[in-house]
């Protein structure tokens, strides 16, 4: 069993409104080093399988489901989770 973290962000050539609007309140708020805010997903799946096997699936499932590959990039980390 396998546990993968996934991570999807906006590429840098689009906008990100909901990043500005947080960093302008941040700014607001007085945070006046924050320059720049990109919004992002994250999620968790747990996949059994073989390393290879769960690589491959977690690739399909990323471009086919989790992003939008025009728009957004992503990145995993796969960790072998423990057995209780």
């Amino acid at each position: 069993m396998y546990k993968v973290k996934v991570f999807v962000t906006l590429k840098e050539s689009v906008l990100d409104p909901q990043g500005k609007a947080v960093q302008q309140s941040l700014t607001n708020l007085g945070y006046q080093g924050v320059q720049d805010v990109r919004i992002g997903k994250y999620m968790e799946l747990s996949i059994d399988g073989s390393s290879q096997d769960v690589e491959a699936t977690v690739k399909e499932v990323c471009e086919k489901l989790l992003s939008n590959p025009v728009i957004e990039d992503y990145r995993y980390e796969i960790e072998e989770s423990v057995q209780q």
